[in-house]
């Protein structure tokens, strides 16, 4: 309270009330093109705002990803020498080409029997894993949904009470400043008045001088 007495509100503008903008479509283009002139403010955010959330900064291959999808570069093409079977380039072939060659198809079998194991799991268990991962994320999108309702609902009841609170100041506001300006137009009227009198006074004065000359002449 006291900081509040100390420190008054002071009101510079009440756009409830203050309508000649919207009266004087002229006026608002100047103003437009008068604001276009002044620098622009230095975009910096408020200290409570947090700074941007990097996406995925532990894990460069998924963050390499997301640089690569906004730079809308292609996906690069899959690897498919690692699902051949070359066999040694040379005829006959020495024996590390077929102990190599050898290798490699003992590791293309395993990696289809993974490949089986894995296709028989996906059968097995993956239609109940996916619709439950259906219904998780159903209900995370309802949860959304109904947050942003109710902010949205709250904004909505901000926004009216703030109106509401400025439309009432502003009556107040505006009849003092409608009161103000009406006096003003008043004096202003006024003191017009008594400068054309003062005007006609000194041409009346000017009249009789001119007139008092000419008796005395006589």
């Amino acid at each position: 309270m006291a900081e509040t007495s100390s420190h008054p509100e002071i009101f510079d503008s009440l756009p409830y009330y203050d309508d000649d903008l919207q009266k004087y479509p002229d006026l608002k283009l100047k103003v437009e093109q008068e604001l276009a002139r002044e620098p622009k403010p230095l975009s910096t955010l408020h200290p409570r705002v947090p700074p941007p959330f990097e996406l995925f900064s532990k894990n460069p291959l998924l963050r390499a990803e997301i640089e690569r999808v906004e730079s809308h570069q292609p996906f690069p093409p899959l690897d498919s020498l690692r699902y051949q079977l070359p066999a040694p380039s040379s005829t006959p072939g020495t024996d590390e080409e077929w102990n190599a060659a050898l290798q490699n198809a003992h590791a293309q079998l395993e990696h289809q029997k993974i490949r089986l194991t894995n296709l028989t799991l996906l059968q097995n268990y993956g239609p109940n894993a996916w619709r439950i991962h259906n219904y998780l994320l159903e209900a995370a999108a309802k949860q959304t949904e109904k947050a942003l309702e109710d902010l949205k609902q709250i904004m909505v009841e901000v926004n009216r009470e703030r109106k509401n609170n400025q439309a009432c100041l502003e009556d107040r506001l505006g009849m003092q400043l409608t009161s103000l300006e009406t006096r003003w137009t008043e004096l202003i009227s006024s003191v017009l008045q008594i400068e054309m009198a003062n005007v006609a006074l000194d041409a009346e004065i000017e009249k009789l001088n001119k007139r008092e000359v000419e008796l005395s002449e006589l």
